[in-house]
């Protein structure tokens, strides 16, 4: 599990990406109307936000929780099946990531937590 300092080092990484990347921008793009600002800000602020909410998420599960999750349906403990991949559009975009799998025998529900 990454340890604070190491999780800001890699969040201050991506941001100095994307500010450079708007300078860049700025420097090319001669005489902008505030639509077009408005448009590469939004663009690079997504980028961030998914970048931050997949660091948060990945630190969330170092390892599988015990005992496993209760099933919404019967409210059985759900058994661990192993770590799968999954992609989840989030309020701040689409985010890929690979977290433990859940699945209930008596439901036929499967769970990727967080939720």
């Amino acid at each position: 599990m990454k340890s604070r300092s190491e999780l800001k080092a890699e969040l201050m990484r991506e941001s100095e990406v994307l500010v450079d990347e708007l300078l860049d921008w700025n420097n090319e793009t001669p005489r902008p109307n505030l639509t077009q600002i408005e448009e590469v800000v939004l663009k690079l602020r997504k980028r961030l936000g998914e970048k931050m909410a997949l660091v948060v998420i990945e630190s969330q599960e170092a390892t599988r929780g015990v005992p496993g999750p209760r099933c919404p349906g019967c409210q059985r403990e759900m058994h661990y099946k192993g770590r799968k991949g999954n992609q989840v559009e989030s309020q701040v975009g689409r985010v890929s990531l690979e977290r433990g799998y859940y699945y209930c025998e008596a439901c036929k529900v499967g769970l990727f937590p967080p939720g």
